[in-house]
């Protein structure tokens, strides 16, 4: 699943006629690197919800047949945030652990690792697998500790940054309402308190293209990179 239903206040007035996940980095909208790079994973079934200038993303991938996927879309009156967004499409995940990616990073992540990751869940019992990174900038603090064994706990320190990517176990939303707008945070640090959230760190490339600013400096990175 690729998340796309944000607003991008930060990065208004860009995104005030279009989608966040549509603006071109690197000569092609940032939705577009992921859906790739996916698919060169192997990933062939994607979910991608909606909420502002939803018709936009549909217009510009269809059913995604011309990136060689196929996409199911879950619209959103309002944005339910992330795990609303994504207890809201749990009809079209399915039973199965599944990978979810922001659409509003950028990372060279292995995608296949992160499959094999959904797969292990069941395996481990667990309900998350989570990328974490180096502590960005804007984000010093840092999310979450990842201890021995690659079990990530809410205490502690050193702390890492949450990537925007992991495996999840659709258990872990089960509960939530419908329709109803949820952060996932919280879902996260009751698992992670019971044991149940395991992560890996990455070392490679991360972006948070959360400004405009930030943007522009990732489009250079990509242009300079042919």
């Amino acid at each position: 699943m690729i998340l796309a239903a944000g607003r991008g206040e930060r990065m208004r007035p860009l995104t005030d006629h279009t989608p966040k996940p549509l603006l071109m980095v690197g000569g092609k909208p940032l939705i577009v690197w992921h859906i790739e790079r996916l698919r060169a994973a192997g990933f062939t079934e994607l979910v991608i919800n909606h909420a502002h200038l939803g018709h936009r993303l549909e217009e510009a991938l269809g059913d995604g047949s011309a990136f060689g996927v196929r996409i199911a879309w879950s619209p959103e009156a309002t944005a339910l945030e992330t795990a609303g967004g994504i207890r809201h499409a749990l009809p079209l995940l399915g039973d199965e652990p599944f990978v979810v990616i922001n659409g509003d990073v950028f990372c060279d992540a292995d995608f296949a690792a992160l499959r094999a990751a959904a797969e292990s869940l069941r395996a481990e019992a667990a309900l998350a697998h989570l990328l974490l990174v180096d502590n960005p900038e804007h984000h010093p603090e840092g999310d979450f500790r990842l201890a021995t064994g690659g079990r990530v706990s809410a205490n502690g320190a050193p702390r890492l940054t949450f990537s925007g990517l992991g495996a999840y176990h659709p258990a872990l939303f089960a509960s939530l309402p419908d329709n109803t707008p949820a952060k996932l945070a919280p879902l996260l640090r009751d698992a992670m308190a019971a044991g149940k959230v395991f992560g890996q760190h990455h070392t490679g490339r991360w972006i948070d293209v959360g400004t405009p600013e930030r943007l522009a400096e990732l489009d250079c990175q990509l242009a300079s990179a042919g």
